[in-house]
């Protein structure tokens, strides 16, 4: 990935691993905006960007996700953690066919727009012919993943760990389902880290290491 043209860094997680603060720190450091699934799922319900209503902005102008931007002072570095958590997004396996195809189109408008960082949202399947991406898996151990969330929420691990295996299910039905693929597949990533014995901040120093 070269760094001085136009790139997309699309980063695929497991809840409890830490991703996406990894994704928020690695936007940070290299100055471009951060999406996630909350961010998109906003845009699309607050703006009602439905797939028709995408195929009529992007007939008016080419980079329609630029104008829109302009037109709607649509800030991409929200403060997510206050707005949205897992707990009130949608679940991935309500979303339909239609939802995943606008979510897609407004991901494609964004990268078009500009170099971005985006955690999940199929990004690395979406992205895998972009001429300058890169597809990152972030992991971490059960026992990591399970002292993370219930600290994090202030649940028992066994809760915790139950919270774990159904999103783990429902985002492995819902990869199957609209890429063919399975978000466990390495062959899907340029880089793989596991974040045992790591913290955020140094994963975002093996990314940016990785990229020079």
């Amino acid at each position: 990935m070269n760094k001085t043209e136009k790139f997309v860094i699309a980063i695929n997680r497991e809840l409890g691993s830490g991703g996406r603060t990894v994704g928020e720190l690695l936007a940070a450091r290299l100055g471009v905006p951060f999406y996630d699934k909350a961010l998109i799922r906003m845009l699309k319900e607050k703006y009602d960007l439905s797939t028709e209503e995408i195929e009529r902005l992007k007939g008016q102008k080419h980079n329609w996700w630029a104008d829109f931007k302009r037109s709607f002072s649509v800030m991409p570095n929200y403060a997510a953690p206050k707005l949205f958590s897992d707990k009130t997004t949608m679940p991935d396996f309500l979303i339909t066919d239609d939802i995943f195809q606008s979510e897609t189109e407004i991901l494609k408008g964004i990268a078009e727009d500009g170099s971005c960082v985006i955690a999940g949202r199929s990004a690395f399947y979406i992205f895998r012919d972009h001429p300058n991406h890169l597809n990152i898996l972030i992991q971490a151990s059960m026992d990591c993943r399970v002292s993370r969330v219930a600290g994090k929420r202030g649940i028992s691990p066994d809760e915790a760990r139950s919270i774990i295996d159904e999103v783990d299910r429902g985002r492995e039905r819902y990869i199957n389902k609209y890429t063919g693929t399975s978000r466990y597949d390495t062959r899907n990533y340029d880089l793989v880290l596991n974040m045992d014995g790591h913290t955020e901040a140094e994963a975002v120093d093996i990314i940016m290491k990785y990229i020079k």
